[in-house]
């Protein structure tokens, strides 16, 4: 079957989903056909946990640049196309810039990218590049990237793509959509890793559309989780040089602060932080037991269920998002594993075979 006949293939959020978005019959619609990504149920951590909890992995990992960034990038580029913008410009730790300049590439715009010199996984930066995306590193953090990137927006004909831009936001909300349409109803608790927080503020609002609808009967408890070095939510104030091994939530200052206490509140959620060993013992985890490899950010979600598991009721269903793919960040993976390497060994069989324990 052509493709062009093939009425069967996933359109694209935008379209499966259109009466839920602000988009005309005149947005032109930029996609690489995001969304749809698999709601994973990860039968070892229920396992370990107990008590009948079950553990569900939204792994946004597999959107087309690899995060959950191209859900809010689909929209923001398609009205940025639609108001006649020729360019696009982000702050990011790298996944922003990959989704930006992936998704401005397939409008026909220029991308600008400022990125923290040093701070962005190699897998980020090199979609960045591939993408032709145009590259300016500076010497200062994100925020630091991110106040300059809104200054431009302001002075110059070039359209701020980061989730301060509210279109981010309503492409985001789709994930709440999928997840409520997979499981039949929201979850009990939501489990997610906070970086500018323009996710769980995505989220909440998705979930809180569908219930409006009738489309589902309650709404979760929204858990956040920040690296213990770069955690401004969990301590109510702003981190001037925050460190963690999660580059992508390495944020000190998040532009969707008041949004996300906001939804901490109305969901009667928690915020908590996870340290650098939790997040890397959960991001094995998921590799060895789960069989899913994401970038350490992602791990953060299921770090901070570990950390808060004995407060989850017994029969609870649990969500936990993972925002990011692992190869975004294979520096990480080489560094921090317990898989067995065998080097040098003689192309032999009988070396190999032995080597195997035969």
């Amino acid at each position: 079957m052509s493709l062009s006949k093939n009425k069967t293939c996933w359109p694209g959020l935008i379209q499966a989903y259109k009466p839920w978005l602000p988009v005309t019959e005149k947005t032109p619609i930029i996609t690489l056909h995001e969304g749809a990504t698999p709601l994973i149920p990860a039968r070892s951590i229920s396992n370990q946990i107990g008590r009948n909890i079950s553990v569900y992995l939204k792994y946004d990992g597999l959107n087309p640049t690899g995060s959950f960034k191209d859900r809010g990038m689909t929209m923001a580029i398609s009205k940025a196309k639609e108001q006649g913008c020729e360019a696009v410009i982000c702050a990011s730790t790298g996944n922003t810039s990959a989704s930006a300049a992936a998704y401005a590439k397939r409008a026909g715009m220029r991308a600008f990218v400022l990125i923290p010199d040093g701070y962005v996984a190699q897998g980020k930066l090199a979609q960045a590049f591939v993408y032709g995306a145009e590259v300016l590193a500076i010497k200062g953090n994100f925020d630091e990237a991110l106040k300059i990137v809104q200054e431009i927006s302001n002075k110059y004909p070039v359209n701020l793509v980061n989730s301060v831009n509210p279109f981010r936001l309503q492409g985001q909300k789709t994930a709440a959509f999928e997840i409520i349409e997979n499981l039949g109803n929201a979850p009990d608790f939501l489990c997610i890793p906070m970086g500018n927080a323009g996710n769980i503020t995505a989220y909440w609002m998705g979930f809180n559309e569908y219930l409006k609808a009738k489309k589902s009967n309650k709404l979760p408890k929204m858990m956040g989780f920040q690296a213990s070095g770069s955690a401004p939510l969990v301590n109510n104030k702003k981190i001037e040089n925050p460190e963690t091994i999660a580059t992508a939530i390495r944020i000190g200052n998040p532009v969707n602060w008041d949004n996300a206490l906001k939804v901490k509140k109305e969901s009667n959620g928690l915020f908590k932080d996870v340290s650098d060993k939790e997040i890397i013992e959960a991001y094995k985890l998921l590799g060895k037991e789960e069989g899913i490899f994401c970038e350490p950010a992602s791990a953060a979600s299921v770090a901070g269920l570990l950390k808060i598991k004995e407060e989850i009721p017994e029969n609870s269903n649990v969500v936990c998002v993972l925002t990011g793919n692992g190869l975004k960040d294979p520096d990480c993976a080489i560094k921090n594993n317990e898989a067995i390497f065998h080097q040098g060994l003689s192309a032999e069989l009988e070396t190999i075979a032995k080597k195997m324990g035969f």
